[in-house]
């Protein structure tokens, strides 16, 4: 059996880094469909017409720079505009009216960040990519409509990023429940599920399908090799909680430095292709919005259920509640243990294909970006408990997506707002919202 296992072992490492040794063949040029800045030499000033659920093609965006020179653009199909200067400094960035679709304009800028005629004024610095996103509307847009379409757009929004985030907080909670551990290099397995969806539908040509099916098992096998070579034996030897938390922690940047070796700072897409987009009432959205849902959405119905009404999800519980006690009835919790590890892997995988593809694409620092929402999400539904998990990803996503709404709460302070929210409701319930109350001391 154990020669088997170490088999096992072999063909599971093989399974994630060859995969990843790939990469570093693939052709940047072919994935950077935008500007790319350069540490100390360029910086990139790009934005999307439109935004990414209905671009807008064929408007002339006029960059204007410091020396008084102008460079102009016409998007495409995408909606993308991007200009590479050499210079940090002071920009600023205008759309041409006239070139609008008909039935549509310009909103205002905001005032801190309002230039002459309707510009965008932006700051450059070298090494680093600006946004300039300009506001545009329907031409008999109504203030009042506006702000219950703005509302419902958000929470639609809100719904479909707690959905991502509960594939991967789900994961994350069981592994507390069952081992105690608080696992941060958890959200860079989200950050690999994308990449291999990348390799293998984007560099490889598999259909998108057998390329999700593919990295969901690379990603469960990943998390069967982790306990098989790290976890177990280091809980036979008596590691505490604290030396193993360091230990994920090291994971992490291990695991962001090897995405950045092998795939670089840029973003890269696992389908190249424009997504589809559809609208229902004052819900604009993609296609593959809605599929990532619905995927997400089964799929953690039938966790749900495995949990409640199966051997094995009951034998979960148990090892959650008390393991000592679970070990003491016969359940073998290491192998529980290892399940959970292989299934929570597999749901950051999937997880992170689906995010990749309703963001349009995937980085390095993906999964940094959506550490702490995990974190906040598992805390707020309770520790340990998968079901409060999926509730307290949902509310997190509401009021990441729904925040900026408010006028006193920039857009840059959404996932701010979603922590302050947490402070506050632990400071009320402790236990979070489906979490047991328990006596200390």
């Amino acid at each position: 059996m154990r020669a088997l296992g170490r088999w096992v072992g072999v063909l599971a490492l093989t399974a994630v880094v060859a995969p990843l040794v790939l990469l570093l063949g693939t052709d940047a040029a072919q994935a950077a469909t935008f500007c790319v800045p350069k540490l100390d030499e360029t910086a990139c000033i790009s934005g999307t017409i439109g935004g990414r659920a209905n671009p807008i093609e064929g408007v002339d965006v006029t960059l204007a720079k410091p020396d008084g020179s102008e460079e102009t653009q016409t998007t495409e199909a995408d909606g993308k505009f991007a200009f590479e200067v050499t210079e940090a400094g002071e920009y600023f960035v205008k759309l041409d009216p006239d070139t609008l679709p008909k039935g549509y304009d310009q909103r205002p800028p905001a005032s801190n960040i309002a230039g002459p005629d309707g510009s965008i004024k932006v700051q450059a610095k070298l090494g680093k990519l600006t946004p300039a996103n300009f506001e545009v509307r329907s031409a008999d847009f109504d203030e009042s409509t506006s702000t219950y379409d703005e509302v419902v757009q958000s929470a639609f929004n809100g719904i479909r990023l707690g959905l991502l985030l509960a594939l991967a907080s789900v994961g994350l909670s069981l592994i507390y429940g069952t081992t105690g551990l608080s696992n941060f290099a958890h959200a860079e397995q989200v950050t690999l599920g994308g990449m291999l969806a990348y390799l293998f539908v984007n560099q490889w040509g598999l259909p998108l399908i057998i390329g999700g099916l593919l990295v969901v098992v690379a990603g469960g096998l990943t998390g069967w090799f982790q306990d098989f070579v790290l976890w177990q034996p280091l809980r036979r030897r008596g590691l505490g909680l604290t030396q193993l938390m360091i230990v994920t922690i090291g994971l992490s940047l291990a695991m962001q430095y090897g995405y950045q070796y092998f795939v670089g700072s840029r973003t890269v897409r696992v389908v190249v292709e424009n997504p589809s987009v559809t609208t229902f009432g004052p819900v604009t959205t993609t296609n593959q919005s809605l599929v990532a849902m619905l995927i997400s959405a089964v799929v953690l119905i039938g966790v749900g259920f495995a949990l409640l009404r199966t051997r094995v999800g009951r034998a979960t519980r148990a090892v959650s509640d008390n393991p000592a006690l679970a070990r003491a009835s016969g359940i073998d919790t290491d192998r529980i243990i290892r399940l959970v590890w292989t299934v929570a892997m597999a749901l950051a995988a999937l997880s992170g294909i689906l995010y990749a593809l309703v963001t349009n694409g995937v980085k390095w620092d993906t999964g940094l970006q959506i550490l702490l929402l995990l974190f906040a999400a598992v805390t707020l539904g309770g520790l340990g408990t998968a079901f409060g998990a999926l509730v307290g990803s949902l509310v997190i996503g509401l009021i990441v997506e729904m925040a900026p709404l408010l006028p006193f709460v920039p857009g840059d302070f959404k996932y701010a707002a979603a922590l302050l929210i947490l402070i506050l409701l632990l400071l009320v319930r402790p236990q979070g919202l489906l979490g047991k109350a328990q006596r200390v001391g």
